[in-house]
């Protein structure tokens, strides 16, 4: 756990959200070293220790969100790694001088902490999220790489407020997960389709 005022960061960068409801829109990224989570698939492997990225504050934090938002970024978010591995209450308090939203990605294996004004939970079968974080998630993000992700998928929007936004993700690459999630998504109503975006185009 970080300390108060710092947090491990592995890059920061202004681009497109890429993924889910808000795909499409100018978004400010801070990305956050550390997860436990260790999914097989993941494509940002390298936030996964901590202890190799260095440590920047929050007020430099929020100083650069500041920067992106003056450059046209609608919101910021808070990604990973899994970034609810620390303590985010101080880093949404100095972000809130950006006077833009602030959303959060995460798998939602630990507590909640910080102040969001979008939350996307995207849970994981081997580690299944807090209920908390399914009661007061805004979008549902399941990435569906076989039945069983179909599966749990359900499972777990059972569990959220029905207002949540409902999203399947195949795997990158992963062609029975396009095909599982396509085909789900033309039969059930409550669900959309998700794609990653960002790597279609080839932005960051």
């Amino acid at each position: 756990m970080s300390s108060v005022a710092t947090l491990p960061v592995v890059e920061t960068f202004h681009s497109l959200q890429g993924e889910g409801h808000h795909s499409g829109r100018s978004a400010f990224f801070i990305r956050l070293a550390g997860c436990s989570v260790g999914c097989r698939w993941c494509d940002t492997k390298q936030s996964w220790p901590e202890s190799v990225h260095p440590l920047q504050s929050v007020d430099d934090l929020a100083n650069a969100a500041l920067a992106a938002v003056t450059g046209g970024a609608c919101f910021t978010v808070i990604t990973g790694g899994e970034p609810l591995h620390h303590d985010l209450g101080p880093l949404t308090t100095a972000l809130g001088r950006t006077q833009r939203p602030l959303h959060l990605e995460t798998s939602g294996v630990d507590p909640l902490s910080g102040q969001f004004d979008w939350i996307t939970l995207s849970p994981k079968r081997h580690r299944p999220p807090r209920t908390e974080l399914l009661r007061r998630c805004h979008e549902l993000k399941v990435v569906v790489h076989s039945p069983e992700d179909l599966a749990f998928a359900e499972e777990m929007a059972n569990q959220t407020d029905r207002q949540a936004e409902l999203l399947l993700q195949p795997g990158w690459d992963s062609d029975r997960g396009r095909e599982l999630s396509v085909a789900h998504v033309r039969h059930q109503p409550s669900w959309r389709l998700s794609l990653q975006t960002h790597k279609w185009l080839g932005v960051r």
